[in-house]
């Protein structure tokens, strides 16, 4: 055995004796560590599997609700929504809470609508944009009752240059304003909504037989039709 051998193989048994020695002090540290690791993994596997199974429960659940509104069987379906809004996985119950308020107002209910609405614009939880839809459609569904200085504080920040919900901020203020015989309003708000590059199609058609309606009107007193 040359020298360099023999210095390697005294070098190994030392190596291996201070292993020795670190697994005597700490082998409970070790099997703890490792025990724990395991634990862990099987505990996100087992989270995993469990999201995973509540989410496609969740999801046959909210498509068999919308079978029963398709086939006009309302009080079963909001009934089937209103049972997924309250325990559901993640984003079935937040579309299911969409589709109760628009059930309520299907059914006439218009105070309950624009209450569950409400409760979707003001859950923090939910992203802005969902909020933003949420008081969009609580605001329409008010357009027959609100003034529109309510209506424009409801939607106070939707009527930005940049905001997508500019277009229909106008058009709902400008219904209520049609209602209250404020017909400058009305006139000044669909003029504003035709002047947007980014308007669609459904909302120019809507604005321009709006403005055909208050044309004849905007010489008359208010009030006077």
């Amino acid at each position: 055995m040359s020298e360099e051998s023999l210095f390697r193989e005294v070098d190994e048994e030392v190596r291996r004796e201070q292993l020795g020695k670190i697994w005597q002090r700490y082998r409970y540290v070790f099997i703890g560590v490792s025990i724990g690791i395991v634990l862990a993994v099987a505990g996100i596997k087992g989270w995993q599997y469990w999201q995973r199974t509540q989410a496609e429960r969740a999801g046959a659940k909210y498509f068999t609700a919308v079978s029963l509104e398709d086939s006009k069987k309302t009080d079963a379906a909001l009934s089937a929504f209103e049972s997924i809004a309250k325990g559901a996985h993640g984003g079935y119950a937040i579309l299911a809470r969409f589709r109760v308020a628009a059930a309520l107002s299907g059914e006439g209910k218009q105070a309950e609508a624009v209450k569950a609405y409400d409760a979707l614009a003001a859950d923090s939880s939910l992203d802005q944009a969902l909020r933003d839809v949420a008081r969009v459609r609580a605001a329409y569904l008010l357009v027959n009752k609100a003034s529109p200085s309510a209506l424009s504080k409801r939607l106070s920040g939707l009527d930005a240059a940049t905001n997508p919900w500019r277009a229909d901020v106008n058009e709902i203020v400008a219904l209520a304003s049609y209602r209250t015989g404020d017909y400058a309003d009305a006139d000044r708000r669909m003029n504003e909504i035709m002047l947007d590059p980014h308007l669609s199609a459904a909302a120019r058609q809507r604005a321009r037989i709006f403005l055909q309606v208050l044309q004849p009107l905007i010489a008359k007193p208010s009030g006077a039709r």
